[in-house]
């Protein structure tokens, strides 16, 4: 018997509004400048159909040159400014919420944990890349 994945949820508020948050989080131009964990990564591209069925693609390298993978999946729901859900490629799903404060927006990312790294690692590392997100939104 198959037990459901252990979700691990994720969140940040931004000083942005929402449209400026979803347009930071889905241009390639943009997700290349943020979808890394620590400074000695970077994204040295980006590929993104942000559409219900679409798929995107972003490679995340360490700058030594010494590792190097491709992060990607499909769309399965997209509502703009508002929710993301897609399916990675090793299965996993992934919903994104975008709520807009005033001012402000809350992304809220909750994912399916996989089974090789500890839930705590995991979490810290998706809150790493959402943290580097903010920072680079509310600086651009």
């Amino acid at each position: 018997m198959e037990t459901a994945a252990q979700k691990i949820t994720v969140e940040t508020t931004i000083n942005a509004p929402v449209a400026k948050v979803w347009e930071h989080f889905n241009a390639p131009e943009h997700i290349t400048q943020w979808c890394f964990a620590s400074d000695d990564w970077h994204a040295p591209s980006a590929e993104n159909d942000v559409r219900t069925g679409g798929k995107f693609r972003t490679t995340m390298a360490a700058k030594d040159g010494s590792f190097s993978f491709d992060f990607g999946g499909v769309y399965s729901n997209v509502v703009p400014q508002s929710v993301i859900e897609y399916g990675m490629e090793d299965g996993r799903t992934v919903q994104v919420t975008f709520t807009e404060n005033g001012d402000s927006t809350t992304v809220t990312e909750i994912f399916d944990a996989e089974q090789t790294n500890p839930a705590d690692m995991q979490r810290d590392g998706w809150q790493a890349i959402l943290n580097n997100f903010k920072k680079h939104v509310e600086a651009n």
